[in-house]
């Protein structure tokens, strides 16, 4: 799964699984453009990068915004000469709250950031994958996306509308030696828990079979093989970091 050589997008990045992303895929060779919201922490992780001897650049960017993606990957081609990986992961859980007590803009803003981003990042990035002939995308989607959680109705919608995406953009790419992919994590140990309920946490580790809450470590490391050439016959798929609470 070695990525020498490869430039990389992690959305995301600053914290959390995408941290571990792009340190994951930075270990395996990549350079890696690390967008966040949080431009601090998106330099604090590209520090951590470049110690590795690795080349990283920190964008600050809200995938919510077509204009904002579109400059952030104006930026890795202009520093980089080409994206070969993109992985989204920006993505937050929004209020979880039964359907009675959301209003519409926790709708809004929930799908604006984990369906419209990964919209937006992919069409920002497919073209030049195109003109190269290469390229893997990568998107963190949930188990929530396939079994719906109760009181996160936006977050898994948003995630199920990421699966389909997944599929449907495969099957458009098949000519270019572009491989598209999800994860579907269920509870890992993130700071987006922190807004959730306890209730809503409880329920989410009661599903799975291992016991425990994910570690970010652990999804990174399928988004790795996600990400590289081993990858080849692979596409269209979602591959669960579930510790055993999805089995299809």
């Amino acid at each position: 799964m070695n990525l020498t050589g490869k430039i990389a997008i992690v959305t995301g990045a600053g914290q959390g699984i995408g941290k571990a992303i792009g340190l994951r895929l930075a270990n395996a060779g990549a350079a890696v453009a690390i967008l966040d919201l949080n431009l601090s922490s998106a330099e604090e992780v590209a520090k951590e990068i470049e110690k590795i001897g690795q080349r990283a650049l920190p964008i600050q960017a809200d995938v919510s915004q077509s204009s904002e993606v579109n400059a952030a990957v104006d930026d890795v081609l202009s520093e980089f000469g080409r994206v070969d990986i993109l992985v989204n992961n920006a993505g937050i859980a929004g209020r979880t709250l039964p359907l009675t007590d959301l209003e519409e803009s926790d709708w809004n803003a929930v799908l604006g950031v984990n369906l419209t981003g990964v919209f937006l990042c992919c069409k920002a990035v497919i073209g030049t994958m195109i003109e190269q002939d290469y390229g893997r995308i990568v998107n963190v989607a949930s188990i929530a996306g396939k079994e719906g959680n109760p009181t996160m109705i936006p977050y898994s919608v948003s995630k199920a509308g990421v699966i389909c995406l997944t599929k449907a953009l495969a099957k458009e790419v098949t000519d270019y030696n572009i491989r598209v992919n999800a994860v579907s994590p269920a509870v890992i140990e993130t700071p987006i828990m922190d807004g959730m309920a306890q209730t809503t946490i409880d329920y989410m580790v009661s599903k799975i079979p291992l016991g425990r809450i994910g570690k970010p470590e652990e999804v990174a490391a399928v988004v790795n093989f996600l990400a590289s050439d081993e990858v080849s016959f692979v596409t269209g798929q979602c591959y669960d970091v579930s510790g055993g609470r999805a089995t299809y």
